[in-house]
């Protein structure tokens, strides 16, 4: 058997002059020694004298401590992150015109939203439909928004309720002509009754500080005096009206007192209705009736305010006064109580001024063509003519006691009454 001799051992040192005798191509490294661990991935450097391949393995970033998560091209901190600089990467949003927000200024414009403080006023009013943009100002013309309020003050007079008013004026987002309130509220219940006008009167105080504050409440006054020529052409007693509201707003405290020694009061007519109403003794208690008693006031005053109407006609006999004086109550819908009041009136009268007698007495005969006048004059209906003869009836027993005649006293109206025509067929 032959003896083969020693295999020579590759090294750096005998790479060249084993395989490559010239060492042309042959790139050296040096390659520095340390003392870490071996890590599992890594090829080891062989010193001289190994057999091993001398390779030099990349080393990974998590290896180096050099790891970035945000390079990963698919999850992580990819497309639609915040990244460390607080900009979301992703692709602008493209504005709708459908949005509530949406204005064609900012299509060019690079902004930067931010909260605004609480109660802060930005000037805009709302977004507006017609012309798809955001509206700053008034959302309403003037001319608009007379007509508006207009109809939010009779729905007022119908249902008396303030809060709804007052929400429907602020819906109209008009902050700039609620001066014309004032104006507006007290001109159209000057054409009204006295139930208007006693809401009218409730309906400032309300307003104030909510709607309006105390300077444009003396400004809204001042331009109401300084129309008081032409609404004058349509109400004659404008001033006497206009006096009284302003005397009323003064016991209100919608008004202070320094506002009649203005110039613009000074100079017009209407202080002296105020100051004759405000001189008064009790004002403040008198003032807060005003309007008088048809204004929603409690039922039992308004019919001590009937009776004396009665007895005034009694004594007078005058149907015109008397008639103006129910129309001004404003009550429609409580004239039987007026009938049964005035004919138990008239029986009284009549009972303890005279003896019996088969004639009928003169109370039962006035009584009987004061409300033949009003049927006449369609102040007072049928109806409630022959509603209140019904209840009249119901207490006649408790009539006898004080009037024995009363039975005959009421059959004697009711034929005047027929004869009259005030009740139906």
């Amino acid at each position: 058997m032959s003896d083969f001799g020693k295999r020579h051992e590759v090294t750096v040192s005998t790479m060249g002059t084993v395989r490559n005798p010239s060492g042309e191509g042959v790139p050296m490294k040096s390659v520095k020694k340390n003392n870490r661990p071996v890590n599992q991935h890594e090829t080891a450097v062989k010193e001289e004298g190994s057999s091993g391949r001398n390779i030099t393995r990349k080393k990974s970033d998590k290896d180096t401590g050099n790891y970035d998560a945000s390079r990963k091209k698919q999850g992580g901190s990819g497309k639609g992150k915040w990244k460390e600089d607080g900009i979301y990467d992703d692709e602008p949003l493209k504005l709708d015109k459908n949005d509530p927000l949406y204005d064609d200024n900012d299509l060019d414009s690079s902004y930067i939203l931010s909260s605004a403080p609480i109660g802060a006023d930005t000037g805009k009013s709302g977004y507006d439909p017609i012309i798809s943009k955001v509206v700053i100002g008034p959302m309403l013309t003037l001319p608009e928004f007379k007509i508006r309020a207009t109809e939010s003050l009779r729905e007022y007079f119908d249902s008396g309720d303030v809060n709804e008013y007052i929400l429907s004026v602020q819906e109209l987002k008009c902050k700039e002509y609620h001066l014309e309130l004032i104006k507006r509220i007290i001109s159209l219940s000057c054409d009204e009754g006295p139930r208007e006008r006693e809401l009218t009167s409730r309906l400032l105080t309300c307003i104030h500080h909510s709607l309006l504050s105390d300077k444009e409440m003396e400004d809204g006054f001042n331009q109401l005096l300084d129309s008081l020529d032409d609404l004058e052409i349509d109400i004659p007693d404008a001033k006497g009206m206009v006096g009284t509201f302003l005397a009323r707003a003064m016991v209100d405290e919608v008004l202070p007192p320094s506002f009649l020694s203005s110039k613009s009061v000074q100079e017009n007519s209407v202080l002296d209705v105020a100051m004759k109403l405000l001189s008064r003794e009790h004002c403040a208690a008198r003032l807060e009736k005003v309007w008088g008693p048809g204004d929603g006031r409690p039922v039992e005053e308004l019919k001590l305010v009937m009776d004396q109407l009665l007895k005034e006609y009694l004594l007078s006999r005058e149907l015109d006064e008397a008639a103006r004086c129910v129309r001004e109550l404003n009550v429609p819908h409580y004239h039987h109580e007026l009938l049964k009041r005035g004919v138990k009136i008239a029986m009284e009268e009549d009972g303890a001024n005279s003896k019996k007698s088969s004639q009928t007495g003169p109370s039962i005969d006035a009584m009987a063509a004061l409300f033949a006048f009003l049927v006449t004059n369609a102040i007072v209906s049928e109806f409630q003519v022959a509603k209140g003869l019904r209840k009249l009836k119901k207490i006649l027993e408790d009539l006898k006691l004080d009037v024995p005649e009363a039975p005959t006293m009421l059959e004697d109206f009711e034929n005047l009454a027929m004869k009259r025509g005030c009740l139906p067929k």
